[in-house]
Order: C-alpha cells, then sequence, then structure tokens
C-alpha cells in the first residue's frame, strides 16, 4: 500500500529581478521538513537535471497510484449500484458506502498532494530560469569595460545569483519532504558455486546519513538467515544507495564488493525486485525487493 503523505502548503509568489526570499513567503511549516537545512547539511549546488528527473519519476508514481485507486472506486461505486437493487442486502450496502467513502478521500489527499509537487517544482524552475538570466548577465557585465554602474551592477546581479541559488536549494529540501517511504526488503545473496554452507556475509546499505548493516549466513540446507529482513529509507534527490558486501572470515574480512544503485525506478506502486551484481563478474549478486 501507499505510505501516509504530509501534506505542507507552499504559497509561491511569481519573482522579479527585484526579488524577495521565497523562503520569507512560505507559510509555517514543520520544522521537521527542513531538518537538514537547520543541520547545515545543504550544499549550495543545486542540481536542476536530477531535480527534474526525481519530479517526472514521482509525479509518474503518483499518477499509477492515483489511477489505481479510482479504478477501485470505479469498482466499488458499481458493486454499490447493484447492491441497491436487492433490499436484503443492506449490511454489504452500509460497507460498501463507508469504502467508497474512504477511497475517495484518499484520492482528494492524492490529487492535494501532486498538486503540491507540482507547484514545488514550478517554483523550482522559476528559480533556476532567473538564476540562469542572473548568471549570463553576469558574464556580459564582467567582459564590458569596467565602470562604476557597472560594477554595482555585478554586485547586484551577484546577489541575485546567490540568493536564487539559496532557494534552489531550499526548495529542493522542500521536495524531498513528498518523497515519501522505500521498504527495502532483503532476500539474500544469490552465488551458485560461490556460496557454501557456513559461509558468513555482512551487507551494508547506505542512502546518505541513513544506513543499514545485517548480517547472514548460508545454512547446510543452502538457505540463508539473515539477523534483519527489512529498513526504511527515506529518499534522497542527489544521493544513491551505496551497497557494499563484505564476507566473514574469523576475525577478518574480505570485501567482495561495492556497487551503487540509482533510486530513479522505485518511485512506483508495484514492488521492485532488484538483483545487483556484487563482483565485476557477476558471480555474487543480491536480490532486494522495494517497496514505496
Amino acid at each position: 500500500g501507499f505510505y501516509n503523505f504530509t501534506l505542507f502548503v507552499f504559497p509561491f509568489c511569481r519573482k522579479s529581478l527585484s526579488r524577495s526570499s521565497v523562503r520569507s513567503r512560505m507559510s509555517l511549516r514543520s520544522p521537521k521538513a527542513y531538518s537538514s537545512l537547520q543541520k547545515g547539511e545543504v550544499v549550495w549546488d543545486p542540481k536542476p537535471l536530477q531535480v527534474k528527473k526525481i519530479f517526472e519519476a514521482l509525479k509518474k508514481g503518483l499518477n499509477e497510484y492515483l489511477e489505481a485507486h479510482q479504478a477501485e472506486l470505479d469498482y466499488l461505486s458499481g458493486r454499490h449500484k447493484d447492491t441497491k437493487r436487492n433490499s436484503r442486502l443492506v449490511r454489504i450496502l452500509l460497507t460498501l458506502i463507508t469504502q467508497i467513502r474512504s477511497v475517495e478521500r484518499y484520492i482528494r489527499k492524492l490529487e492535494f498532494h501532486i498538486s503540491k509537487v507540482e507547484e514545488l517544482y514550478e517554483a523550482y524552475c522559476i528559480q533556476c530560469r532567473l538564476r540562469d538570466g542572473a548568471a549570463n548577465m553576469k558574464q556580459a557585465f564582467s567582459m564590458s569595460p569596467s565602470t562604476k554602474a557597472s560594477r554595482e551592477s555585478l554586485v547586484e546581479l551577484y546577489k541575485n545569483f546567490q540568493g536564487c541559488t539559496e532557494d534552489m536549494c531550499f526548495i529542493e529540501g522542500a521536495l524531498e519532504v513528498h518523497l515519501g517511504e522505500f521498504h527495502l526488503k532483503m532476500k539474500g545473496l544469490v552465488g551458485f558455486a560461490r556460496l557454501c554452507p557456513g559461509d558468513q556475509y555482512e551487507v551494508f546499505v547506505r542512502l546518505g546519513r541513513q544506513k543499514w548493516r545485517l548480517k547472514g549466513k548460508i545454512e547446510t540446507d543452502d538457505s540463508q538467515t539473515w539477523d534483519e529482513e527489512e529498513k526504511i529509507f527515506i529518499p534522497n534527490l542527489h544521493e544513491k544507495f551505496e551497497i557494499k558486501v563484505t564476507e566473514l572470515r574469523g576475525l577478518t574480512t574480505i570485501l567482495v564488493g561495492v556497487v551503487t544503485c540509482d533510486s530513479i525506478n522505485f518511485f512506483t506502486t508495484k514492488p521492485q525486485a532488484i538483483i545487483v551484481d556484487i563482483t565485476e563478474l557477476g558471480t555474487i549478486k543480491l536480490q532486494l525487493e522495494v517497496l514505496w
């Protein structure tokens, strides 16, 4: 099922070059929403192309959920019409009415959520265009003869460029609030002849500052036991999953391999089975399941 969305309203206004900060125009917001900003973790280097990719994947995934629930609503509405014709099915009718109202509320939440994501991205694109314009004007002024007026214009353009950069990073943080959760399930290692009974492995999964470390053992019947099987990760706009597998041999560890995995394809309604080549030749693979 889909996660419960945390919804925030951001009343953005279109700005001119005589700009005021996007942040100063936002409504009251939860401090949790921008904890990364408060901790000083944000690098003032926006990534428009990456944000565009995530936005498109996120919107596609949200629309998938919307279509699925709309289909469910259509099915329930059809059953409701059929049940109304039979006066003896009052209990079923009441249950259907409750289900229909629940799905309708959920659809409204999804529609509201999609509109907020679109609003954030529209504001982001505006800041991106303003930033590009300021950068182009800076370059033009820097190539012209230096005068007092041109120097003053350069200072003002630099302020505008920096302000747009900060606002873009701030909107990136706001957009991350709307990305939901990734539920990762450990399905085990696949290694054919490389995996032997008694072998012990450690898998380390990292996404930004989020970490998951788990240990597993190959049993005599070739089954695998792991000390932890599921972990929740909060999606990140810029970070990829980093997966490291080591083999434990007594007091020593042997690195099997390190790989990275993009999360762009995880924003979908269906659980995604992921099989990652840990070694270069693919002799050992890691199998995970991701549910958004």
